[in-house]
């Protein structure tokens, strides 16, 4: 079986025309308010709650993918292209906003074929988009802007009780027709998809609801604007036949992607969890750093729930990270928590700063290359618009860098998931990193008007 996903495109239009004649006597269609509101449908309603919420993923970038593998396999086939291709694009496929300080998700194969790329709204407001994290392997990203205006998050539900046959709502960028909505139900629950013979996509959404190129990363709905998967694949020689990354496998995932605290460089000491209290989720503090805010907070007891930070509720661990977003060291938060059965109480918790690693010494211990940030000048020589990592300046031989390739003047932009667009991050990466660990490591190059992408494996030492 073969499947692509539904980015990239080619276009083509069968226009038709049709004329009505109304005959004699025919009664025009009810036109008043009353008569709109009968039309109003859920899948209408649905529309209107979240069409601030979907947006376009776009690249004008060239890009030329060497050795990305995984999606090279599962994505290209129908399109025929050489393993190493250059191209243009304009739409590249759809995303949401989960967080109004600008976080927006999408698939993994979406951003992997950019080396820039903007995000557009409904309203055509659009805003150069940087890459948070990647995971591959369940095929999601996510995006980082800068919105100068409120944005609206999309509401996460769960895929847990979903029901075959149940309305669901697909909304992307449909062969770049902005904003396409279409619907269907739930055709089955807890799919697989075979990528290539040793990678699966798992517990996936089969649905029946229209989807094109260009709908890779959009939302997937129920009739109560919940959402409940990832648009991600097509089956490529079927109709009707779509796939969607469930919502509950991105609330799993999520809080690694996030990593609040690493991006926003403070410290609380908690490490958290969730489970079912028979009436819903609840957080749980599952462990506390010695010597950490936490603990000096009084949270370091048996059986402490968190149910909100700062009066939002936190019902999950998402909603945990995602109410951490912005915070910086120095800030106290209030946290309402329960010990054990006793009454719930306020908490005041400060935020530490996080220590920041010496970024150039971790990447010769660990990788063998020296590097330094890139100023907007250098990058612009090199054909980028926005500052895409960090350039190598030498690599050491023998070293694992040289092992795999990487040169002078080579630009690294990702190691694993996450993005390093600067020595203080790939710093805070590589701190984590012991000698013999493998990590995946995505560097661009410039030859001449193209940008190679590679993405390729790499042992520390």
């Amino acid at each position: 079986m073969k499947y692509f996903c539904v980015n990239g495109f080619r276009t083509g239009m069968v226009c038709c025309a049709a004329w009505m004649l109304a005959a004699p006597g025919m009664v025009a269609a009810e036109t008043t308010d009353a008569g709109r509101q009968r039309r109003r449908s859920p899948v209408v309603e649905v529309f209107e709650r979240v069409r601030d919420s979907v947006v376009n993923i776009s690249s004008t970038q060239i890009v030329k993918l060497r050795s990305s593998g995984l999606f090279d396999d599962l994505f290209d086939l129908p399109f025929s292209k050489p393993h190493a291709r250059t191209y243009r694009t304009n739409s590249v496929g759809s995303g949401f906003v989960l967080h109004p300080a600008g976080y927006i998700v999408t698939n993994a194969h979406v951003v992997l074929r950019t080396a820039e790329r903007e995000v557009i709204f409904a309203d055509k407001h659009r805003y150069d988009a940087e890459i948070v994290a990647v995971d591959p392997q369940h095929d999601l990203a996510l995006l980082k802007i800068n919105a100068d205006r409120p944005l609206q998050p999309i509401m996460l539900g769960t895929s847990g009780d979903l029901m075959v046959g149940e309305t669901v709502i697909a909304i992307g960028n449909a062969l770049g027709y902005q904003h396409t909505v279409t619907t269907g139900v739930v055709s089955a629950v807890d799919r697989k998809v075979s990528v290539r013979g040793d990678v699966q996509f798992t517990e996936l959404i089969q649905t029946d609801a229209s989807i094109n190129p260009g709908n890779s990363g959009g939302p997937l709905l129920n009739v109560l604007s919940e959402l409940v998967g990832i648009n991600t694949a097509i089956r490529a020689n079927a109709e009707n036949i779509g796939f969607a990354i469930p919502v509950d496998q991105l609330r799993t995932l999520l809080p690694n992607m996030l990593d609040v605290e690493r991006r926003y460089a403070f410290r609380t000491g908690l490490r958290v969890t969730e489970f079912d209290a028979g009436n819903g989720l609840r957080v749980k503090i599952e462990s506390v750093d010695p010597d950490s805010p936490a603990e000096k907070a009084g949270l370091d007891k048996a059986m402490v729930y968190i149910d909100a930070i700062d009066d939002e509720p936190v019902a999950s661990v998402i909603d945990y990270h995602i109410a951490l977003i912005g915070r910086r060291a120095g800030q106290t938060l209030r946290l309402r928590v329960q010990f054990g059965k006793s009454p719930a109480q306020t908490v005041k918790l400060t935020l530490a700063e996080r220590p920041k690693p010496n970024g150039t010494k971790l990447m010769t211990q660990r990788l063998g290359v020296e590097a330094q940030a890139m100023t907007t000048k250098m990058a612009r020589s090199m054909g980028f618009r926005r500052l895409p990592g960090l350039l190598v300046t030498r690599v050491e031989r023998p070293s694992p860098a040289a092992d795999i390739g990487v040169e002078r003047g080579d630009v690294i932009i990702q190691l694993d998931q996450y993005q390093t667009p600067s020595l203080e991050a790939i710093g805070e990466l590589l701190e984590r990193v012991k000698p013999g660990d493998q990590m995946s490591i995505t560097i661009l190059r410039v030859a001449g008007r193209s940008i190679m992408r590679s993405t390729t494996s790499i042992l520390a030492r």
